[in-house]
């Protein structure tokens, strides 16, 4: 389990709000806290925070994991007050009725809850029926369009309800653990670096709007120019009832990280990292990963200028895009442990060219 102030900064990531293209809550509370061992921390124009460890080497290792999260934005304000919304990332509307929110306003959190027609006045066929988004509304308590006004602009951000909980003795549950359990084990293993002698300098970055197409890691990288770039993500825990693992793999909760293969890991950096964990015992589970290109950072990263030798590891999740997504500390501790041993081991002078290592 990560330790006591690991775990009060986890806590307050996750306590904020921060949809896409709007995380300046988050990237507070990770900036603070990078500050405590980082040689320098900065914060680019679009939001990402990067924190430094050996500045000065030539050879570069990127961290990411992004902190913005989905959500919705206000698009309309009826005549009778209630608020009009459109998606923010990859809403799956299933989840969205009576969920309660927050819209970031000019003022301040402003909370609300999504409504629809109840139960009991829809017709048989409307029952059986997925409702659309369209079809829902935001519901903040008052009586007509000139006193929502008073409270929210049309553009106004928003998020679902801040939440954590820990379920049971190593498991947490949050709406925003994709991806600020990504952004912590960055953290964490910087951390861990800072503390230990280095050959190569390292980035650990708190990427933005990742929800939107990876558009913080495009520049963050570009910015950076790392020799090597693993992105830490979420991936599917799939010990779940009626999720086919022939389709998409067997991962399990506290079974360690997922070290994936696909066309976005390069494949000498994975073999490094999984020799790294054979011979140092740590658990990580070896997947596919759910798609043969796309979906997280590592992505946009591998192709960034002349390229990056890039990988992916994932963290285990249940119920993901929902209120309630679950994780465990543990694959958190050996995703930090297995990120630090495999950098702390590079001497700066590894070539990543597939069939020439």
């Amino acid at each position: 389990m990560p330790d006591k102030s690991a775990l009060k900064f986890f806590e307050d990531l996750l306590n904020t709000t921060g949809p896409s293209g709007y995380e300046e809550e988050p990237a507070g509370v990770f900036r603070k806290y990078m500050e405590k061992f980082c040689d320098k921390v900065d914060t680019d124009v679009l939001g990402n925070t990067i924190g430094v460890l050996n500045p000065d080497a030539p050879f570069k290792v990127m961290l990411v994991g992004h902190y913005d999260e989905i959500g919705f934005q206000v698009t309309h304000i009826s005549e009778d007050g209630y608020i009009w919304f459109r998606p923010n990332g990859g809403i799956d509307k299933l989840n969205v009725p009576a969920s309660e929110v927050e819209i970031k306003t000019a003022r301040g959190i402003v909370h609300g809850v999504i409504g629809k027609k109840p139960i009991h006045l829809l017709s048989e066929a409307e029952r059986d029926r997925a409702v659309k988004l369209e079809d829902m509304w935001i519901d903040i308590g008052t009586e007509d369009r000139k006193e929502t006004e008073k409270l929210v602009a049309v553009g106004d951000p928003i998020a679902l309800k801040r939440n954590v909980a820990m379920l049971g003795k190593n498991r947490i549950m949050s709406k925003g653990l994709d991806d600020r359990i990504g952004a912590f084990v960055v953290a964490e293993t910087l951390r861990a670096l800072a503390k230990r002698k280095i050959n190569v300098g390292v980035y650990g970055v708190g990427s933005v709007q990742e929800e939107l197409g990876c558009r913080g890691a495009i520049a963050s990288s570009y910015n950076i120019n790392p020799n090597v770039a693993i992105a830490i993500d979420v991936g599917f825990a799939t010990d779940l009832p009626d999720v086919p693992k022939k389709k998409f793999g067997d991962a399990k909760l506290g079974q360690g990280p997922m070290i994936a293969a696909s066309a976005d890991v390069n494949t000498v950096l994975r073999r490094k990292i999984v020799e790294t964990a054979d011979k140092n015992k740590f658990a990580y589970q070896p997947v596919t990963a759910h798609r043969a290109s796309g979906g997280t950072d590592a992505a946009v990263i591998q192709l960034i200028r002349g390229g990056a030798a890039a990988a992916l590891i994932s963290i285990p999740n249940r119920y993901m895009h929902s209120p309630v997504e679950v994780c465990d500390l543990r694959d958190v501790d050996n995703a930090v442990k297995i990120l630090t041993e495999t950098i702390a081991a590079l001497t700066g002078n590894e070539q990543f060219r597939p069939g020439l290592d």
